[in-house]
């Protein structure tokens, strides 16, 4: 959520003390909030309702009876975004072509926290699409946030040994699906760099040489825009479709700079100063193994500014 989009849900405190401290005590955890909802939807849009929602149900509770304001509070935030998330699966069914999460423009310290930043990337996150509702609320408090079993067992309404079973097999689940290693900055951004070289001279070799063989390129139109409808994989496949993209934004007069996106590097083409096209990189062991096009215009209002992340 961001700060104007605070200040219109918490714009409403009066001057009595009690909903003053409701106020300070949502705001000082805001951005946590906001990463929990995130992580468990991928859709900035929801988040910033399950917050809306959160601060609601906040405002109307007896502070004297809390005696942990954050645990409160991620546990009416995971409720909401649980309740938000099956009625995501519906809609998705019926999306046209690929379904990605909403790219977010963030800040430099996402980036350091390496742990958040993988959390957030487009690769997990389309990991954590895989997982059920609950698992995914399990898995992101516990392996992101750190929340212990019975602080869970209370967010999601089970009890601690399920919870330890559904993070057990949830664990397991991503593993075996997530991106293999951790990447550093350095090294994502030699390859975006190495990229964008081959790309400025129309160095089709170049270019490959820095795709993985098993390269996958993804892209989401939401049936507004022209994107491709299912996943192309190859590095001869995704080097001439990526080329002939790059080829047309030129011919085109758009322009295509790097970004921090969900705490890595990416490029955005902008067309007559307006973002057109989030490309969000995966990147392992120097090499591009994934792109994640996203042009459904819904999906981009968070690329106007940086969306402030933290757990």
């Amino acid at each position: 959520m961001d700060g104007e989009r605070t200040q219109d849900v918490t714009g409403t405190a009066g001057g009595d003390g009690r909903t003053d401290a409701a106020t300070e005590a949502f705001v000082a955890h805001r951005n946590l909030l906001f990463t929990v909802a995130y992580e468990m939807l991928g859709s900035a849009a929801d988040a910033e309702d399950v917050l809306q929602e959160t601060w609601l149900r906040w405002a109307g509770v007896d502070l004297g009876t809390v005696r942990d304001h954050r645990a409160y509070l991620v546990r009416i935030t995971t409720r909401q975004a649980l309740t938000r998330l099956r009625t995501l699966g519906r809609r998705k069914e019926s999306y046209v072509g690929e379904w990605l999460p909403e790219p977010l423009l963030t800040a430099p310290d996402v980036a350091e926290d390496v742990e958040l930043a993988d959390s957030v990337s487009m690769a997990m996150l389309l990991v954590l699409e895989t997982l059920t509702p609950t698992e995914r609320a399990v898995f992101v408090l516990r392996e992101v946030f750190d929340l212990g079993y019975d602080e869970i067992a209370e967010a999601v309404e089970k009890s601690p040994a399920a919870v330890r079973q559904i993070a057990h097999r949830a664990r397991n689940h991503v593993a075996a699906r997530r991106p293999r290693g951790t990447v550093s900055r350095t090294q994502a951004q030699s390859a975006l760099d190495a990229f964008l070289r081959a790309a400025d001279t129309g160095d089709l070799q170049g270019l490959l040489d820095v795709l993985a063989p098993d390269v996958v390129f993804l892209g989401d139109g939401g049936g507004v825009r022209q994107a491709v409808l299912k996943p192309i994989v190859g590095a001869a496949k995704v080097g001439r479709l990526v080329a002939a993209g790059i080829g047309n934004i030129a011919a085109s007069g758009w322009s295509l700079a790097p970004a921090q996106v969900n705490g890595h590097p990416a490029l955005v083409v902008k067309a007559d100063g307006e973002v057109d096209t989030v490309l969000a990189l995966r990147v392992a062991d120097g090499l591009i193994t994934g792109f994640y096009a996203v042009r459904n215009p819904a999906k981009l209002t968070h690329m106007l500014k940086e969306t402030a992340l933290s757990r």
